[in-house]
């Protein structure tokens, strides 16, 4: 694999890239929604003589995969880009601002579907040289919780016949042309947890003639941070969060019932299987112990993210020859959340941050945020990463054959 060839064609394709990532951000579509974005990579992948195309998933017009073929026979490796917007008010002063009401691209797909793109272009003209086949994943509604994309796409087949997938996050808490990763957990799960105390209504002067679910939601909420305190290994992260409580609407009143609404976050699938039953255990006993019944609804969204050794080696590999061996660093796991992780529990996979952050560019800024921007600057580098990833793969499982 000749690296250098595939980073020149990588920045040949620089102005290009800028383009069509400016485009896509001045037209986002929400989770589920991503219909025009859709139709428009489909098109471009059919023109480049991509095979096995389709569009549309979970009865949507939403989300495209289509397959490479190489001229010699090998693995498949895949490579994912997720291309849906949120539901934010875009505040830059752009050029290419959004021009849909309420919606932005403020977390960065619209540069990893470039990219992805943009991976699509160089190896459509490479197929002489590849030993395999690259199926590439561009998904729908990775930020839409419990209806995210990456399980719809897998139930419907876009992991058949798959033996290893690569991906990438622009990350603006990075500085621009650094690219991070690690092996084993690289971003945490997440879960949502909603629950009910039912007690009995009665006047605040008498206490005594009611069951106070408010009194039992705060020594809930207070023992449930003793989970990450005295249960979890200290060298674990694990957070649990409560978001939302509500209780009564009249200070003289004690009232039927509390709510608490929170989320949880984990660094390990052990700790993720055993977190609700740690959350039953509490809750009943405090609940029981105060006359109270509870009913905890506990669900879970994303799993953890978790990087394969031997792929996150080639990806590291590739990402060296991009960036530079100085500009490569291993990154603490984040405490947020990637739907990738459902790929990663199905086949080895691979994920990594490529920094975008430049303050003078205003490219720093927090993702989901309405000020939020991704950085052209490394497009470029994107896409010869991913590609450099696919084709490193392909040559080293083919050896081994």
């Amino acid at each position: 694999m000749d690296m250098d060839k595939v980073k020149k064609l990588a920045g040949d394709m620089e102005d290009d890239l800028t383009a069509l990532r400016q485009q896509i951000h001045s037209h986002p579509e929400l989770s589920w929604q991503e219909v025009e974005t859709s139709k428009m990579i489909e098109a471009e992948l059919e023109k480049l003589g991509f095979e096995n195309l389709r569009r549309g998933f979970k009865g949507t017009g939403s989300g495209v995969i289509g397959d490479l073929a190489g001229a010699h026979p090998g693995p498949c490796v895949a490579l994912r880009a997720d291309i849906d917007a949120l539901p934010i008010q875009e505040e830059n002063d752009l050029p290419y601002i959004s021009k849909t009401e309420g919606v932005m691209h403020a977390c960065g797909h619209d540069a990893h579907t470039s990219i992805l793109l943009g991976v699509a272009r160089i190896l459509s003209g490479m197929k002489e040289e590849i030993h395999g086949t690259v199926r590439l994943l561009f998904q729908p509604a990775e930020e839409a919780g419990m209806d995210s994309g990456a399980p719809a796409m897998i139930a419907e087949g876009a992991l058949d016949g798959v033996d290893a997938i690569g991906g990438l996050h622009v990350w603006a808490q990075m500085p621009v042309g650094f690219f991070g990763t690690r092996t084993g957990p690289i971003m945490a799960s997440a879960d949502v947890w909603e629950l009910t105390i039912q007690g009995q209504g009665g006047h605040g002067a008498m206490p005594h003639t009611a069951v106070d679910p408010t009194v039992a939601a705060a020594h809930i909420i207070s023992m449930l941070q003793t989970i990450v305190s005295r249960e979890i290994d200290p060298l674990e992260s694990a957070v649990v969060s409560v978001g939302k409580v509500e209780s009564g609407n009249a200070p003289n009143v004690i009232p039927d019932k509390a709510y608490i609404k929170g989320n949880v976050r984990t660094t390990s699938r052990e700790t993720k299987t055993g977190m609700e039953a740690r959350f039953r255990r509490i809750i009943d006993g405090i609940s029981s112990a105060l006359r109270c019944s509870a009913d905890l609804q506990y669900t879970p969204i994303y799993p953890v993210t978790i990087n394969d050794p031997d792929m996150t080696e080639i990806l590291k590999e590739s990402a060296c020859q991009v960036v530079g061996s100085d500009k490569l660093i291993e990154v603490p796991i984040a405490m947020g959340s990637e739907d990738f992780s459902y790929y990663g529990e199905k086949i080895p996979a691979a994920f990594g941050m490529l920094g975008i952050g430049d303050p003078e560019k205003g490219t720093d800024k927090a993702h989901h945020s309405p000020h939020f921007n991704a950085n052209d600057a490394v497009l470029a580098q994107g896409t010869a990463l991913l590609t450099g990833f696919a084709l490193r793969y392909l040559e080293k499982y083919r050896k081994q054959d």
